[in-house]
């Protein structure tokens, strides 16, 4: 529907796109003739980190930067291990391309996961739920890590949820639904992706195969599989494939098999037994190095999954988790600036984020999310808990609410209006209804989606008190932030379509494929 009309990827190429593939034999540097006649010279990287942050784009970013501007949240993000926390600018901030790039799928304006995941993984647009595979499902597109791998290079493939959803998926498997996590599982064990860490699989969603049954076939496969701190950090260059993610918590109790939202990590108390993303970033560079370099997807999930539910102080720490992950890979990058390559994009924006908020005018109060200590996901589950034992009085409720909201404290700003009571309350009643979290008319869609009504009435009444507002539950079609450094990061500048960012990496890296050139390249020169 929306390929031919708004490609802006094949536009650059017909209007003389000139890409130059320099492979292994060619010489140290390569020279590539853009559609405007810039010239771009770089070596072939022998490291290329792709990072991508779901449901992330230019509010995410500004928004976490404005807080950790914000005196009083130095202390909150000290709980990554072994990253510089101290500072009012994120690390993919600094550096020196960005670019904006186009993200629609080819059947729906404002793209899914996997459509996009399928078009920064391979270069090629398709429909919403496919995971690398043409518009119609009959035909697998070849994806960059798997390019990677027929190179010779180690590949490794990182997510703070599990390791089957849309986006880490679309680098190793090709199925006709993102849904089909059985058959995702099964293509992983078979991918030859030497490091994948983070969260689990799906396994919750199998008819064949129980959790001990999967585990078993990861080991016949080849894998090594370690879910806890001390297996981890024993972790060695010669350990072979590996399987790393962390045990207990969201990782097997069937919550979507994902890493602890870090926000939570004191309350559940698991700091010492949680790996960071950044932690898994730092042990897949000690085991991929090796002489033909490597390519790594770094994936900020829950980024999306804290935007969906309007959860504007969780969604802080997950982009700042994720930026945290950059920052290990920036400080490898400076010890090999010659040979590595980092670029840094989202799928798609979630939540319609925005800095400003028709209630406070041109004001911003970002020292009043300081506040809030809990994510949504744990609140909500609190909440299903009162409905469940029917004891708690609105008014408990409005007590619970300050104590993880900081809503109700006049000291800091946080009254509740009349207003703001009635939303509650009715939210409030709704909660305690005991009914599933799903849209129940046009209402209820606008007002809290598919979430708890108090809790995402919480979380949003605190935003807009702080000057923050959202316009939506779902995905919005709001452009790419696309960032890069090293060599070859000039090519990501500009304006293009996200299936253009999977070719321009391609490109800088030397790998190759099928659907990779549409038109021969007509300059051929490389230099020393």
């Amino acid at each position: 529907m929306f390929k031919n009309k708004f490609s802006i990827g094949a536009v650059l190429l017909v209007m003389g796109l000139v890409v130059v593939l320099c492979l292994p034999s060619c010489a140290e540097r390569q020279k590539v003739v853009m559609d405007n006649n810039n010239v771009v010279k770089f070596r072939t990287p022998k490291y290329i980190f792709f990072f991508i942050g779901d449901g992330m784009s230019l509010p995410q970013i500004r928004l976490a930067e404005a807080v950790l501007a914000t005196e009083g949240f130095e202390e909150a993000f000290l709980r990554e291990s072994g990253v510089r926390v101290e500072r009012d600018k994120l690390f993919m901030s600094g550096f020196p391309a960005s670019g904006l790039a186009t993200n629609h799928a080819n059947n729906r304006f404002i793209t899914g996961s996997a459509a996009a995941g399928t078009a920064l993984a391979t270069g090629n647009k398709t429909t919403i739920n496919t995971i690398s595979m043409n518009d119609d499902r009959s035909l697998a597109q070849t994806t960059m890590a798997e390019m990677a791998k027929a190179g010779g290079k180690k590949v490794g493939i990182i997510s703070s949820v599990s390791l089957d959803h849309a986006t880490p998926a679309t680098f190793y498997a090709h199925t006709e639904d993102r849904n089909n996590y059985e058959i995702i599982g099964e293509q992983l064990l078979g991918s030859g992706v030497d490091y994948f860490a983070g969260g689990f699989v799906r396994h919750d969603t199998y008819k064949n195969n129980s959790y001990e049954d999967y585990l078993r076939m990861l080991g016949d496969s080849g894998y090594l599989f370690v879910d806890n701190r001390e297996q981890f950090e024993a972790l060695t260059n010669g350990s072979g494939k590996v399987f790393a993610t962390i045990s207990g918590m969201d990782s097997h109790n069937g919550d979507d098999m994902a890493l602890p939202y870090n926000i939570d990590l004191d309350i559940q108390n698991s700091k010492d037994q949680t790996i960071t993303l950044a932690e898994f970033t730092r042990k897949g560079i000690e085991l991929l190095d090796n002489e033909k370099g490597f390519f790594m997807m770094v994936e900020g999930g829950k980024i999306d999954w804290v935007c969906h539910a309007n959860d504007v102080v969780s969604n802080v720490y997950e982009t700042v988790s994720f930026d945290n992950a950059i920052g290990v890979a920036l400080e490898f990058y400076e010890q090999h600036p010659k040979e590595t390559l980092i670029v840094v994009t989202g799928d798609h924006e979630t939540g319609g984020l925005s800095i400003g908020f028709a209630g406070t005018g041109y004001g911003t109060y970002f020292e009043k999310l300081l506040k809030q200590n809990i994510s949504f996901k744990l609140y909500q589950d609190m909440v299903r808990n009162w409905a469940a034992e029917g004891k708690v009085t609105f008014d408990d409720a409005l007590a619970s609410l300050e104590e993880s909201f900081g809503l109700g404290d006049t000291t800091v700003g946080l009254k509740l209006t009349d207003y703001d009571i009635s939303r509650l309350k009715n939210a409030f009643n709704l909660s305690m209804k005991l009914e599933k979290f799903s849209v129940l008319g046009e209402e209820r869609a606008v007002l809290y989606g598919s979430y708890d009504p108090f809790t995402v009435t919480a979380t949003r009444i605190l935003a807009n008190k702080a000057g923050v507002g959202w316009t939506s539950f779902s995905h919005t079609a709001l452009p790419l932030v696309v960032l890069a450094i090293g060599e070859g990061h000039e090519l990501f500048n500009g304006y293009y379509d996200n299936t253009d960012i999977a070719k321009k990496i391609m490109l800088a890296g030397g790998y190759s494929g099928e659907e990779f050139f549409v038109m021969p390249p007509v300059d051929s020169t490389f230099v020393e």
